[in-house]
């Protein structure tokens, strides 16, 4: 074991109170492994590479252990710390212009180590520090140079330089692409890629940048308030989080989901003084019980451990053989035709597919307004038809049509009304504020005029958005947007998704968004589920279906939609085809 890391915790002595940076941090590294850390700014990031590093010290206390090649060396004097660092331990630290000097010239400061760990000196340490700008592919006139004549690209490479030049046994990296324009990040990319192969050193590296991490790293931990709230393989992670805050950062990230607005998550980072799970105020699915107690990270599936007293991202609704048929005169008609589904807690799901595929019809049966043939749904473990999942904190569904969704003999404020009056919530004042609340949400006036308009007097955008109100007003845990958006012009359809969107971001209900266009599934959905004639044919996440189809109907979709070279297919077999099922489920 190259490296061994056990409740490793960091507390900065603040003029207030102490600030808690790390805490019990675990993780084992093997040689030749590569890890990615992940998390937002001031999630711990930098402050492990520092703590590993041996450069938190005075004032500022480091607690736990952390083993190299079987020796603790956290407890080691300064000068124990200097021996290992560099020689056995090295970092290629974020700010360059802040760690190199600015009064010494880049070929001493890369030569510095060489002098002091390995005792090169003259023609030998010329040669080396050469030998090192070559590696990096820096040419090494530029010795003489300082670092403010250098690029931010250039900078970095003469910090891996150096990191590298004693052949360090363990590399931490932290932020390699930060500030770096497209080319530089790729061939930075490119160069640690290489150069982990040909050293075979064991790689840390610290980023936000995903793309980064996805390249170069094969485990991943995600960080957030000091604590590890996931871990697993970086592959499978990214493709399928199970914590609500990794998939927020996956969310998040422009470099993953190229085509998406970006969306962050809502509310701010811990303060360290939280009670309970640190993530609670943010989380989509959090519980009172979650205020209670720090969640333990758990094993939850081979090669994935989580900390989340949930067990991690609950799935919310659940169908399995779902069918669905039509007895005509002479024969059947198969509409749905044992469809399997999942909608998580606060993801947005699209089901994409052609006309007459069985989208609405799905939609229909999920919503409660059709009863399937065959199959069972459950919703948040209970099952489905027991008159519970209309009511508040329930599924609500949203209709393709603005005009008939609504009824033109009602006025606004009885359209939003009507669903509180037959389920009685609350007194007839908090149900006129819920009312105006709703208005407010979908950006329409909630003023007495607005509110005794009857529906038929309003634009086909403002009935849609009275009807996705109606469905706000009952606090729905999972909204179903059935093609809301094909009746309607590019304009209006543009600022109803992008409205609806940031409130199923900022109210955190799940959403599963129906359509028959591709281009707006890319927009706005985490996962994309794609049907042909009445089955489910491929499941995967946005980015990966998107770029790496499996499925020759779903390569057929996106040909039609974006033109045929808008996909690259790899070779190689992907394991999230429509065969795929996530095999973490939990039900509260």
């Amino acid at each position: 074991m190259v490296l061994e890391v056990r409740n490793l915790s960091v507390t900065y002595q603040a003029e207030g109170a102490p600030v808690r940076a790390l805490q019990e941090i675990s993780f084992s590294l093997k040689e030749g492994d590569t890890l990615g850390i992940i998390g937002e700014s001031g999630s711990g990031k930098t402050t492990l590479g520092l703590a590993l590093m041996g450069l938190i010290g005075g004032k500022d206390r480091v607690e736990g252990n952390a083993y190299f090649r079987g020796t603790e060396f956290l407890s080691f004097s300064d000068k124990g710390k200097k021996a290992l660092r560099w020689k056995h331990i090295a970092m290629v630290f974020q700010n360059s212009l802040e760690v190199l000097n600015p009064v010494l010239n880049i070929g001493e400061q890369v030569g510095e180590p060489l002098k002091k760990h390995l005792y090169l000196k003259g023609k030998e340490l010329e040669a080396r520090v050469e030998e090192l700008f070559q590696l990096v592919g820096l040419d090494p006139q530029w010795k003489e140079a300082f670092p403010h004549q250098l690029s931010g690209g250039m900078r970095q490479r003469v910090l891996i330089a150096m990191a590298l030049s004693c052949k360090p046994e363990l590399l931490l990296v932290d932020e390699p692409t930060t500030s770096l324009d497209p080319v530089s990040r790729k061939e930075m990319i490119e160069l640690l890629g290489r150069l982990q192969q040909e050293y075979g050193f064991t790689l840390v590296v610290i980023s936000h940048d995903l793309s980064c991490i996805s390249r170069l790293t094969s485990r991943l931990l995600a960080l957030y308030g000091g604590r590890v709230v996931e871990e697993g393989l970086t592959e499978e992670l990214l493709e399928d989080p199970f914590h609500p805050y990794s998939r927020g950062l996956i969310n998040s990230s422009p470099h993953y989901f190229a085509y998406k607005d970006l969306w962050g998550i809502p509310g701010e980072p811990p303060t360290g003084q939280e009670a309970g799970c640190s993530f609670h105020s943010r989380c989509s699915q959090a519980l009172e019980s979650c205020r209670e107690g720090v969640p333990a990270l758990q094993q939850v599936c081979c090669e994935r451990r989580v900390a989340c007293h949930r067990g991690g991202i609950v799935t919310i609704l659940e169908a399995s053989g779902l069918k669905k048929e039509y007895r005509l005169k002479k024969r059947v008609l198969q509409a749905v035709n044992g469809v399997d589904l999942y909608i998580k807690e606060g993801e947005v799901a699209a089901l994409v597919g052609e006309t007459g595929s069985g989208k609405s019809t799905v939609a229909q049966m999920l919503g409660r307004l059709m009863k399937p043939t065959a199959g069972d749904i459950t919703f948040r473990g209970e099952k489905f038809y027991n008159g519970v999942t209309r009511q508040e904190n329930g599924i609500q569904i949203v209709m393709q049509d603005p005009f008939s969704s609504t009824s033109h003999r009602l006025t606004v404020e009885q359209v939003l009304r009507e669903p509180l009056d037959i389920n009685k919530i609350g007194t007839s004042q908090e149900r006129s504020s819920r009312v105006r609340e709703a208005l407010e949400q979908v950006q329409l006036p909630w003023g007495t005029d607005f509110l005794k308009r009857f529906c038929f007097e309003l634009s086909g955008g403002q009935r849609q958005r009275v009807a996705i109100a109606r469905a706000l007003v009952m606090k729905p845990a999972l909204l179903l947007a059935d093609e809301i958006t094909s009746m309607l012009d590019p304009s209006t359809q543009a600022n109803l998704l992008r409205l609806l969107k940031g409130l199923q971001n900022s109210k955190g209900f799940a959403m599963l968004f129906i359509t028959h266009d591709l281009e707006l599934a890319r927009k706005v959905a985490d996962r994309v589920m794609v049907m042909k004639q009445g089955e489910i044919v491929e499941t995967g996440s946005s980015r990966r279906l998107f770029t790496d189809p499996c499925c020759c109907h779903t390569k057929e979709l996106i040909d039609a939609a974006f033109g045929e070279h808008q996909h690259v297919h790899k070779s190689h077999h992907h394991p999230h085809t429509h065969e795929h099922v996530h095999k973490h489920k939990t039900q509260h």
